[in-house]
């Protein structure tokens, strides 16, 4: 078959293709079953685990309408629905790149707006916002974060040099509420703002806005989210957050977050999940802040920023996570169980499937990884294809 190029990646085998997708089943012989938009059965139960199998969709997204074009992506999250969101960075759009925009004659091309939605097929659904729409509300300097709530409801924050705000919108793009604002950073204290925040996520079971905050503090900081009431507070092992500024060291496992705290998830039985990037280390709590775990992610064989974001498999367990590693150009993928890195994919490049600058990860209902790229600029989407555990899909997320 012509046009088709496999790679193995520290263990996952990852397939690139130029036209046509290139289906790569699971073996028989393994205890796993092939997951995908269709009907999936178990396997044989018996035999060692399969290599898990992603590739490279170079369909998706289809290009984009109006003659846009993408600046750095800050933010990607897959809602209820399966659509694809992104906030990316209408500022970091160059003049050469926004001819038609700036008025020379020239066909392409038009910055984007800040959040856009695509779908499945890869067309765009939802499309709003950015700093020359903002009315009544300050606009992040630099876009981060994005996350899409039970409610329908869009949560973005910014890691500008000012950024103190999460913003919430509907999902049309209309404004309800800021907590905190744009002006000098304070400290990890501070119970009204964020510092420069790197991720969020709502909890649906308790109405709560847990924010990975972030660039400049030191902390996970929980809010009402109707109202942005201050809930509470914590550092590393759930101690007080402080603004001790850390150095990485691969024999020491520091007792604060690093800057920055780049992501925060909650899995499906309430377990809060902080991605320590600058630390390679992801760290796992009760929803009042009570240290449970931890994860270290390739301290002794990497520089730090192994852990930028973690998503999680979605079958019912979720026994299997994701982490973003921004040096190595990789995604990780971990046994839920004890941290175990079980196999990798991606290299740093600019070619399909490669990675410039891999800044957050997003996964669907079907088990599909989506990639956002800062220098890059640009979203990917890697189909999964076998070798990881049966999705059912009547499994909230």
């Amino acid at each position: 078959m012509t046009g088709i190029r496999k790679a193995t990646f520290a263990g996952v085998a990852f397939a690139m293709i130029a036209g046509a997708a290139l289906v790569i089943a699971a073996d028989p012989s393994t205890r796993f079953a092939r997951s995908g938009p269709g009907p999936s059965a178990p396997l044989a139960p018996s035999g060692p685990p399969a290599t898990p199998k992603f590739e490279i969709d170079p369909t998706w997204p289809k290009p984009l309408p109006n003659n846009w074009i993408l600046g750095q992506i800050g933010g990607i999250f897959v809602d209820k629905d399966d659509n694809v969101w992104i906030s990316q960075r209408p500022r970091t759009v160059n003049d050469r790149d926004k001819r038609a925009e700036r008025g020379d004659k020239s066909i392409c091309c038009f910055t984007a707006p800040s959040v856009i939605a695509f779908n499945q097929a890869g067309d765009v659904v939802r499309s709003w916002g950015g700093p020359k729409s903002a009315q009544g509300y300050d606009w992040p300097q630099n876009e981060h974060g994005m996350f899409v709530d039970y409610k329908g409801n869009v949560w973005l924050a910014g890691n500008g040099e000012n950024d103190g705000m999460v913003l919430k919108f509907t999902n049309d793009g209309k404004f309800l509420m800021a907590i905190g604002k744009s002006a000098p950073q304070t400290n990890s204290q501070d119970q009204a703002r964020v510092g420069r925040a790197a991720d969020m996520v709502v909890d649906p079971a308790t109405n709560e806005l847990y924010v990975a905050d972030g660039y400049f503090n030191h902390r996970i900081i929980v809010f009402n989210a109707d109202t942005g009431t201050f809930k509470r507070m914590w550092g590393a092992y759930g101690k007080p957050p402080t603004d001790e500024k850390i150095t990485y060291d691969a024999k020491v496992l520091p007792q604060q977050f690093n800057n920055p705290v780049h992501g925060v998830r909650i899995t499906n039985d309430g377990e809060v999940v902080v991605s320590d990037r600058a630390n390679n280390r992801i760290q796992i709590f009760h929803k009042d802040g009570t240290f449970i775990r931890e994860i270290p992610v390739m301290r002794d064989s990497t520089a730090p920023g192994v852990t930028g974001s973690t998503v999680f498999w979605p079958d019912k367990g979720q026994t299997y996570w994701f982490t973003s590693d921004d040096p190595n150009g990789q995604i990780h993928i971990l046994r839920r169980s004890d941290g175990a890195v079980i196999g990798s994919f991606g290299r740093v490049g600019r070619g399909p499937g490669e990675f410039e600058n891999l800044h957050n990860i997003a996964i669907d209902s079907h088990g599909n990884i989506y990639t956002a790229e800062v220098q890059g600029q640009r979203v990917q989407r890697f189909r999964y294809r076998s070798g990881l555990p049966l999705i059912l899909h009547n499994v909230v997320r």
